[in-house]
């Protein structure tokens, strides 16, 4: 008798271990890798987004469509000519099954041509670049930040409202750059204006003295600039030194004042920018998400990490749809074209190209905030060009 009992246990072992092996085999840790930057200029971007991505996960209980998240990291050091060997880890050697990032457009390019090439799913949470959503497009690829045309688009409709007619540009020559100053010649010619002049320096050059010289003896009604990090603050100050912040208006993308009101102090105050975040939205959703943040990293949110945390709402909703099996590409994607996303920026869809349909603050700055005056523009699309998806 105890031999029989002795091999009915067995059995019943034994089917509670390959049942347990099935569903384990079901429903294994899902692979995100963050390809992000985790040292020099752009850390605490990297950390925000970061952040923002994880806040979301423990939402939701630490699971995405009933899968747990296993967490891998490659610090991209924003260096494009590292970034197919960064990527590559992560796709080949670790075998992820999403990868997100990141900041640097450059390195952006290169995630994108790897996640088009090997089907990898890829969520884009900074990087501007127009091609990520435009002639890169795929479906496996999604943006859930801007491209570089949408803020500076909705800045070229706002000064041509505003009445300015003449307007001259400038920026760092190099991509991020061309693609901002032209957004905002469309949106401003559209409106009537005429930009007279685009003028550059070599990336990363902060001397701008010639140019500004120049601004000031042409005399336009308007100067959109765009710069980021340590140029954002040399530039607005240079500008506001040489006198011209009191007859010709400056203008920019909200990354002109984003991260740098503390360095550029008084040569701010009173900016106009436009983004898709801003300061003091004051929303059910938007209070709730800067409390948590607040709570768990002990710090204050920003743009970055809004675009961390609408990633990871992304990628919950894919994962939703398709029982937590990323593998169904298709579905995948259809569940996020279709999907009204809940963000702390106020609720945005995407478009064909799958990059953000998004409402555009203008924004006033205002001691140390950005604060929020209105919409630019509601619910922009980017134009998508290049996108055969």
């Amino acid at each position: 008798m105890s031999t029989r009992i002795a091999r009915i246990s067995l059995t019943a072992l034994a089917l509670a271990s390959i049942a347990s092996l099935g569903h384990a085999q079901a429903q294994p840790k899902l692979k995100v890798g963050f390809m992000l930057p985790y040292s020099g200029t752009y850390t605490a971007l990297g950390v925000a987004i970061e952040n923002g991505f994880k806040l979301h996960v423990e939402e939701k209980g630490g699971k995405l469509g009933g899968r747990e998240i296993e967490y891998i990291k490659v610090d991209d050091e924003s260096d494009p000519a590292k970034a197919t060997d960064n990527v590559n880890k992560l796709i080949k050697r670790d075998n992820v099954d999403v990868i997100i990032g990141t900041v640097h457009s450059g390195v952006a390019m290169a995630m994108a041509k790897a996640a088009k090439e090997s089907g990898t799913v890829l969520i884009v949470p900074n990087a501007g670049a127009d091609a990520v959503t435009g002639p890169m497009c795929a479906q496996n690829i999604f943006r859930s930040s801007f491209s570089n045309w949408q803020p500076a688009y909705a800045m070229g409709e706002v000064a041509a409202k505003e009445g300015k007619k003449t307007a001259m540009t400038i920026t760092w020559k190099y991509a991020a750059g061309d693609e901002s100053v032209n957004g905002f010649k469309e949106g401003f010619e559209k409106g009537g204006g005429k930009v007279t002049k685009q003028l550059t320096v070599p990336f990363p050059n902060v001397e701008f003295q010639a140019l500004l010289t120049e601004i000031a003896a042409a005399k336009p009604d308007a100067v959109y600039s765009f710069y980021a990090g340590g140029g954002a603050v040399k530039f607005v100050k240079d500008y506001a030194a040489a006198g011209l912040n009191k007859t010709i208006p400056l203008y920019g993308p909200g990354f002109l004042t984003d991260g740098t009101l503390d360095a550029q102090g008084d040569s701010a105050q009173g900016m106009l920018t436009t983004l898709h975040y801003a300061d003091g939205l004051n929303t059910p959703r938007d209070n709730a998400f800067r409390t948590a943040y607040a709570k768990a990293f002990k710090l204050q949110p920003d743009v970055y990490a809004v675009q961390g945390y609408d990633a990871a709402q992304m990628l919950a909703i894919g994962l939703t749809a398709t029982k937590g099996d990323i593998g169904k590409k298709a579905e995948f994607a259809a569940a996020i074209e279709k999907a009204k996303i809940d963000s702390p920026r106020g609720t945005f869809s995407v478009g064909k190209s799958h990059n953000p349909v998004q409402d555009v603050y203008l924004r006033k700055v205002d001691g140390k905030e950005n604060k929020v005056v209105g919409v630019a523009v509601k619910g922009l699309a980017d134009p998508a060009r290049g996108c055969r998806m």
